[in-house]
């Protein structure tokens, strides 16, 4: 197979110049204006940041993107999906709030944001996954399925399940909705934690299939009945019902990839990597610890499978920083540092699945712009 085109730029910036324009020039150079977007509905898939987490991507990169989009005739709108877990950004208006306070606002992005899964992330569409191995039939947010062109925007860092999160984590994982989410992190349906639940019954009004009961004073969710899709997750008041988490992390990359190539079937992609403030884990925590390598480049190709290698080996080609999760801990022979923080993961698992479903190339050939 012919090796993917893989785009590149450092972070050096003569006074004149700025990341800003560099990044511009990437994605310009990338190809991206091969895309008819000539009054094209194009989301833009980016992450808003967990509150108290400072290690996600700057809104001036997301209106760096979007201006280009605009001045190649398009329509951009900044999207994410509702999270599954407890915390800033579990339902639309909480999620808003959040990118808001995080500097994502219409006003210095230069375009809409919309979170793709509605209010309560159950806004989906059921999408046919071809030659799906664990999903038949992904659960994506809505307004991410009805846009005609489909961009990635992913800052690149290690992740605690997944080995680290760049295109197919921003793709698969990030444009499922509530449920969708659910099906990938698990094999079993949510849980209740009878200390936290006061009883309210709001999850009895949501359930559509009459799955949870009070026997006692807590509410209880039976498995046969429950759907897993969520929806008792999001109107909990006290956060007391909880996903099951119980799915393997070599599955947990394959569903992602499977939900990846849902996203992408059909129409017009193109992606965007940033290798910035590499943290060992996922935005989605309220914190984030310091980055464990020093920062490497903007990355940007049509292919997303050559995009997360080329970062890869990019991150892998870093030492260590001192003083960082990473630089505290024995070197791995492999010099494998996502395996070094999360030795339980096993992230060759995705790109493989990936590959598996044609998605793209792990064998990529990088192109440096200046």
């Amino acid at each position: 197979m012919e090796r993917s085109e893989v785009y590149f730029t450092d972070l050096r910036a003569k006074p004149g110049d700025s990341l800003l324009q560099k990044l511009e020039r990437l994605i310009r150079k990338a190809g991206i204006q091969k895309i008819d977007l000539t009054d094209k509905f194009t989301a833009i898939k980016i992450h808003f940041g967990e509150p108290g987490n400072l290690a996600f991507l700057r809104h001036n990169y997301a209106k760096a993107v979007a201006d280009v989009i605009k001045d190649l005739g398009g329509k951009p709108f900044l999207t994410d999906c509702n999270t599954l877990y407890v915390g800033g950004r579990k339902n639309a208006l909480d999620h808003l709030d959040s990118a808001y306070a995080n500097g994502f606002t219409p006003y210095t992005t230069g375009c809409q944001l919309l979170i793709a899964d509605g209010l309560k992330g159950t806004d989906e569409a059921y999408v046919p996954v071809e030659g799906g191995t664990y999903v038949k039939e992904a659960k994506i947010g809505q307004a991410i399925m009805d846009a005609d062109v489909f961009i990635s925007l992913n800052h690149f860092k290690g992740h605690e399940a997944t080995g680290f999160g760049g295109a197919l984590k921003n793709i698969g994982m990030g444009c499922g909705s509530r449920a969708g989410k659910m099906e990938m992190h698990s094999a079993g349906k949510p849980h209740v934690d009878p200390e936290l639940c006061i009883a309210c019954k709001k999850c009895t009004k949501t359930c559509a299939h009459d799955a949870i009961s009070f026997p006692e004073k807590a509410a209880s969710i039976d498995h046969d009945k429950c759907v897993g899709c969520g929806r008792c997750i999001g109107v909990c008041p006290k956060d007391a019902v909880l996903p099951a988490s119980d799915e393997s992390n070599d599955i947990l990359n394959c569903k992602i990839a499977e939900y990846s190539k849902a996203v992408l079937a059909g129409r017009p992609h193109f992606h965007i990597s940033l290798v910035i403030d590499v943290s060992p884990y996922c935005d989605c925590h309220g914190e984030n610890d310091a980055a464990i390598v020093p920062d490497v480049g903007f990355f940007a190709s049509f292919d997303p499978v050559a995009l997360d290698m080329a970062c890869v080996d990019a991150v892998n080609a870093q030492p260590p920083i001192r003083h960082s999760m990473l630089g505290e801990l024995p070197e791995d022979p492999a010099h494998d540092h996502f395996h070094t923080i999360s030795p339980d993961t096993h992230w060759q698992s995705a790109i493989e699945h990936a590959v598996k479903l044609g998605l793209g190339n792990k064998e990529y050939q990088l192109i440096e712009v200046k």
